[in-house]
């Protein structure tokens, strides 16, 4: 099991990522991504392209602008609406989530209640500042969004962006033109949003700066079942937990047909899949660590018709946490776009005039980046990640079993021919149990090591990080060997 503090202490000191701004003493709700953090989330970043937009030939990734101006922000809804419930302690002032000291006192999520709904509650379970345990004062909505004042006397207001989606919609028909005007259609952006959280808290699970990955797919409502039909995956049960039993600590796995006739419509479902999919079998995240939480209608974002919060059971965090979202968002953001700029974003496809209706998928790539710490952090004898070779930073390490007799020399020769074709990674440094010890601990997957028995034109050694085992390799055959074993296209064999 893993502990926070064991997942961080690693983080820190082999490079993943830390809090920022430590020199000064911290900056709540941001952190800076290491070296081996970097090429981590940029494998992971680079595998969720790959699968999402490999859905359809029409899906596609775009770029925008981080900083949007009052009024879209205002006719997407999140100038009234994207709020959370601040309680503020009447004596020392600090300031908390309402929801969250319900959910520390009761282990149970709070979702979705009003300002008044949290006071009663806090008022029944007897609950006070945990800072100085001073009497809470009244909840009350607060906005999350970062203002600025934009121009050199800042008249014009404008915000950082909460979410990436907002970007999409604002170039949704530019895009549907440039596509030559089919559906579904689309598009997605993987970068930075933020949000005044009021309350960060455990690490990279709620942060004020973070990285999205989101996927918003346009589609017309009438037609899109026939165009991503289940199929053969209709097969797959799907972990899911049901909006009044997502406090417990399990899922049940539920059939396609059983959640359509739930009220899920085929397409969703078909999403659902295909979610799943990506963090069993390409994330390699356990199947009983995995689930679907749908959340009700109190509780869910005030744009969803559908919410269903993708979630992955951590041990430093204290069991499931969210980790993306599949959303059925309507038509809400284009009609809301079209009725604050004046500009049409009806579109006329096939014998059909209509506003497309958008399904988001959403993903917090910090999250799903600690998610992998987590879940791939081992404890005993040796600390190891067990990262999927695919995700891991340095995909193989070469080592010179002694610095004598031309092994080094031999070794850098090697090194350098992996190097063309692999992120690799040369240590002559310490013993080779040392070097090993240090590769488990970023998650390398395999090491390879010149010898004397190299040097005699017998290969060399290749060691697996779980097993510990090793093979021996001809040097003509390595690259392809590991690009094999890399990809998953072969087993490690001793």
């Amino acid at each position: 099991m893993a502990s926070y503090d064991d997942v961080m202490s690693l983080s820190v000191r082999r490079g993943f990522l830390w809090p920022a701004v430590d020199l000064y003493g911290g900056f709540a709700g941001f952190y800076d991504y290491g070296h081996n953090g970097v090429l981590l989330r940029r494998r992971w970043e680079d595998l969720w392209i790959e699968t999402f937009l490999g859905l359809s030939d029409n899906y596609y990734l775009i770029d925008t602008t981080t900083i949007l101006p009052e009024a879209a922000l205002k006719a997407s809804g999140h100038v009234d609406h994207f709020t959370d419930i601040l309680v503020t302690c009447t004596r020392c002032g600090e300031s908390y989530r309402g929801d969250h000291l319900l959910e520390t006192k009761t282990h149970e999520e709070h979702e979705g209640l009003t300002p008044e709904e949290i006071d009663a509650r806090i008022r029944e379970l007897k609950i006070r500042c945990p800072n100085c345990g001073g009497e809470l004062g009244p909840a009350r909505a607060f906005n999350m969004m970062f203002p600025l004042g934009i121009g050199p006397m800042g008249k014009d207001r404008a915000y950082l962006r909460p979410e990436t989606a907002q970007g999409v919609y604002l170039n949704f028909k530019r895009e549907f033109e440039a596509l030559r005007r089919k559906l579904p259609m689309g598009l997605a952006i993987v970068g930075r949003a933020y949000r005044n959280e009021i309350s960060p808290r455990q690490g990279a699970y709620r942060m004020r700066e973070f990285l999205q990955a989101e996927l918003q797919i346009f589609f017309d409502p009438a037609t899109f079942a026939d165009l991503v039909p289940i199929g053969a995956a209709g097969s797959e049960p799907l972990r899911i937990a049901w909006a009044h039993e997502k406090n417990e600590p399990t899922a049940d796995d539920v059939s396609s047909k059983d959640a359509v006739g739930r009220g899920l419509p085929s397409w969703y479902v078909y999403h659902l899949i295909q979610v799943q999919r990506f963090y069993l079998n390409a994330l390699r995240v356990p199947r009983d660590a995995f689930r679907f939480a749908e959340l009700d209608e109190k509780e869910r974002a005030f744009y969803n018709k559908i919410h269903f919060d993708v979630q992955v059971k951590q041990e430093s965090l204290g069991g499931f946490k969210e980790v993306g979202g599949v959303h059925y968002r309507t038509d809400h953001d284009l009609k809301g776009h079209e009725s604050g700029s004046h500009a049409k974003q009806s579109i006329t496809f096939g014998s059909s005039k209509l506003v497309p209706h958008v399904l988001e998928l959403s993903f917090g790539v910090d999250r799903n980046v600690w998610a992998l710490l987590d879940l791939t952090f081992h404890k005993g004898e040796r600390a190891v990640l067990r990262l999927p070779p695919r995700l891991a930073p340095i995909g193989v390490a070469v080592f010179p079993l002694v610095n004598k007799d031309g092994i080094p020399e031999h070794a850098e020769r090697v090194y350098a021919q992996l190097q063309r074709r692999f992120t690799a990674f040369f240590d002559d440094s310490g013993s080779i149990g040392r070097r090993y010890a240090r590769m488990d601990e970023i998650g390398t997957p395999f090491s390879v090591t010149v010898d004397h028995e190299t040097l005699e034109g017998k290969g060399v050694t290749v060691r697996e990080r779980d097993s510990q085992k090793q093979i021996r390799v001809k040097e003509a055959d390595l690259p392809d060997t590991l690009t094999r074993l890399l990809s998953g296209e072969s087993s490690f064999v001793a």
